[in-house]
């Protein structure tokens, strides 16, 4: 079956219809990961967006559910050049395509996702539509796709209760917003007990837990629209609890603290982001999924300092902040796809919580 993806700047592509054989609007982003595939369709950060991958074949080692970064796949759609039918591995419980159908992701295959990737990063990212109505009318899509914007994803991803980690070390809040499951699982490796929270919990709630450090996980959606979780984390900034935040949840504890953030024209998707520590120099290889970013020009200095940077287009990856026990980064420690370079953060949270490396 043929199937269109309709960009707002009028471009259309054609190709083949994947998965769910629904009509969709999102926002159309890009990631450049080789593999993780299957992590990438799992993080809830995609929330609200369609993803092009441009490595050109996806799919060739199936689906293993082992994987999943969450319970469900998230993206609004899916776009590939090529997928496998007949995935390799023996680790595989399934083909790609099946996925995405039981899924009830729509998505297009067969297109050239490397101009439509130039497309995204030239112009910055755009919605767009995808479609297997041959009998589409531009006049009638295009103001629908200037229109759309994703909104309150973080509600929609966030856990509807609070569960628990067991664990013998120290006891970890973790702020779910959309958190990819690694991050439990990395700190529940290093002992910690692991208690995850709904992302709108009161601040009064989480402390009452008495926990030794507190997590912000990542997230979906513009930061901006998190107002009452801003609130929230404003309270808990003012505790001496150690926190540790990643993606959303660093630029969420940024704008809690008087700084700004911004969209990235086209943000960074993939796996092999190198990003610098100020501190020591070392350059970590790190994975990313991110459309907005904490402004370096409105940091109060008096309150953080910049701890990483982007190698590439030197935007803030992390924050130091004075006087506190916080640290926050853009990037992904826990990774899940991508290397592993920067996982040593988790024991450097667990320094701060009062224990040892590896406690």
């Amino acid at each position: 079956m043929k199937a269109f993806l309709i960009l707002e700047d009028k471009t259309v592509f054609e190709g083949t219809s994947i998965g769910a054989k629904r009509e969709i609007i999102s926002e159309i982003v890009f990631n450049t990961s080789m593999t993780g595939y299957l992590e990438v369709l799992t993080d809830p950060s995609y929330a609200g967006q369609a993803v092009c991958m441009t490595y050109p074949l996806i799919g060739n080692y199936g689906i293993c559910y082992e994987d999943m970064e969450s319970l469900k796949a998230w993206p609004d759609g899916y776009i590939v050049r090529e997928i496998s039918r007949m995935p390799s591995n023996f680790r595989s419980e399934g083909d790609l395509e099946t996925f995405l159908t039981e899924q009830d992701i729509p998505g297009i295959a067969g297109i050239d996702t490397r101009a439509l990737t130039k497309i995204l990063r030239e112009k910055g990212t755009m919605n767009g539509m995808i479609t297997t109505n041959e009998n589409y009318n531009l006049d009638e899509i295009i103001p629908k796709l200037k229109e759309y914007s994703p909104k309150k994803v973080v509600e929609k991803v966030t856990c509807n209760e609070k569960s628990k980690l067991e664990g013998n070390g120290y006891k970890v809040a973790l702020l779910d917003f959309g958190a990819k499951k690694n991050i439990a699982k990395s700190l529940n490796e290093r002992g910690c007990e692991v208690t995850i929270f709904p992302a709108f919990t009161k601040a009064e709630e989480i402390i009452k837990s008495n926990p030794d450090g507190i997590m912000l996980s990542n997230g979906p959606g513009d930061p901006k629209e998190c107002v009452t979780i801003i609130e929230e984390i404003k309270k808990l900034y003012e505790t001496e609890i150690p926190i540790f935040a990643i993606c959303l949840g660093h630029q969420l504890m940024a704008l809690a603290t008087g700084a700004d953030t911004k969209k990235m024209k086209y943000g960074h998707r993939g796996a092999n982001h190198p990003v610098k520590d100020l501190e020591t120099g070392r350059v970590y290889i790190s994975s990313q999924n991110h459309g907005y970013v904490v402004d370096d020009s409105t940091i109060d200095e008096n309150i953080a300092t910049i701890g990483f940077i982007n190698v590439n287009d030197k935007t803030v990856e992390g924050l130091r902040y004075k006087n506190k026990n916080i640290f926050t980064v853009q990037f992904h420690p826990e990774a899940c796809p991508g290397p592993q370079d920067s996982s040593l953060l988790f024991d450097k949270f667990i320094e701060m919580m009062g224990g040892k490396k590896n406690a």
